[in-house]
C-alpha cells in the first residue's frame, strides 16, 4: 500500500516537473521575443568582442568566436518568435563574422600578394551575392538595396568630391607607407580598380545596401544608420587604432545618411573607392611625409 502510494506520488511529481520544464521551455522564447528590438545590438557587441579578441589577443580564439556567434544566432532565431524584421536583421548581422570566418580562414598564402585584395574581396562580394540569392532577390529587386540609376551621374560627383578630404584625414591617422620607391601611374590605377570594383562594391553592398536596410526596418532609420556604422567600425579593428575606428564609425555614418538620403548606393560607393583609392596611391607619394615626424 506505502509502496504504490510512493510510486503515485512519485509519478505525479515528474507529471509536474516535467509541465513546469515544458512551459518553462515556452516561456523563455517568449521572453526574449518581447524585448527583441535588443537583439541587433547585443549581436553588434558580439561581433565586437569577437573582433577584438580576433585582432588584438589571438586570431585561433576569435575565430572560435566567430563560429559560436554564427551558430548560436541561427539557433536562437530559429527557436525564439521574432518578427521578420529582427530575424531577418540577425541573419544579415551574422555576415560579419562569417566575413571574418572566411577571409581569416582560407589558405591565402598560396595567393600572389599582387592579387591578395581582390581575392579577399571576391570572397566577400560571393558571400553577398549567397545572402541575396537565398533571399530571393533578383535583378530588378537589386534597387530595393540602393543599385538604381536615377541621379546616377550627380551622386557619382558628389561621393567623389567627398572622398578627397576624408582620404586626407584618414591618410593622417594611419600614415601608410608608400608600396613603391616612386608615383607609379600603373599602381594608382590597378589600385583604382581593385578599391571600387572590390572594395567598395563589396563593403556598401553589405553594409549601406544588406545591413543598414535590413536594421532601418528593425529599429527604424536612425537606429539602423548608427547601428550598421558602428559595426562598420568594429570592422576596422584590424587596424589597431583607435583614431581610425572614431574615423571609420564617422564615415560609416555619412555614408550610411548619404544612402539614406539619396536611395542610392553610388554616392557612398564612388566616395568609398576614391577615398580608399587616394589613401593608399596618392597622398604617400604627394605628401611624403614620414611617419616619424608627424608624430612627434
Amino acid at each position: 500500500m506505502i509502496a504504490t502510494w510512493s510510486q503515485s506520488a512519485i509519478l505525479r511529481l515528474s507529471k509536474h516537473a516535467l509541465s513546469m520544464a515544458e512551459g518553462g521551455a515556452t516561456a523563455w522564447p517568449v521572453a526574449l521575443a518581447r524585448h527583441e528590438r535588443l537583439l541587433p545590438y547585443g549581436l553588434v557587441l558580439a561581433i565586437a568582442g569577437a573582433e577584438y579578441i580576433f585582432a588584438y589577443q589571438d586570431v585561433g580564439y576569435g575565430i572560435l568566436l566567430c563560429l559560436a556567434l554564427v551558430i548560436a544566432t541561427y539557433v536562437l532565431t530559429t527557436i525564439v518568435p521574432l518578427s521578420d524584421a529582427i530575424s531577418r536583421s540577425a541573419s544579415s548581422l551574422m555576415l560579419a563574422p562569417t566575413y571574418i570566418l572566411l577571409t581569416a580562414s582560407l589558405p591565402w598564402f598560396i595567393v600572389n600578394q599582387a592579387y591578395l585584395l581582390p581575392g579577399v574581396y571576391s570572397v566577400i562580394l560571393g558571400l553577398v551575392f549567397w545572402h541575396l540569392y537565398r533571399r530571393g532577390y533578383s535583378l530588378p529587386r537589386l534597387r530595393e538595396l540602393g543599385l538604381v540609376r536615377p541621379g546616377l551621374g550627380r551622386y557619382m560627383a558628389l561621393g567623389l568630391a567627398l572622398g578627397v578630404p576624408t582620404s586626407l584625414v584618414e591618410y593622417i591617422i594611419l600614415l601608410p607607407s608608400p608600396q613603391l620607391p616612386s608615383f607609379s601611374t600603373g599602381l594608382l590605377l590597378r589600385d583604382a580598380l581593385y578599391m571600387f570594383l572590390f572594395v567598395a562594391v563589396a563593403e556598401e553592398l553589405l553594409f549601406r545596401g544588406i545591413l543598414q536596410q535590413d536594421l532601418t526596418q528593425a529599429l527604424g532609420a536612425w537606429q539602423g544608420l548608427l547601428l550598421t556604422a558602428a559595426l562598420f567600425g568594429v570592422m576596422h579593428m584590424s587596424w589597431r587604432s583607435v583614431p581610425e575606428l572614431g574615423f571609420t564609425f564617422m564615415a560609416g555614418a555619412l555614408l550610411g545618411y548619404m544612402r539614406w538620403k539619396t536611395g542610392s548606393l553610388a554616392g557612398p560607393l564612388f566616395w568609398h573607392g576614391l577615398n580608399n583609392t587616394l589613401l593608399v596611391s596618392t597622398w604617400p607619394f604627394l605628401l611624403g611625409v614620414p611617419a616619424g615626424l608627424l608624430l612627434r
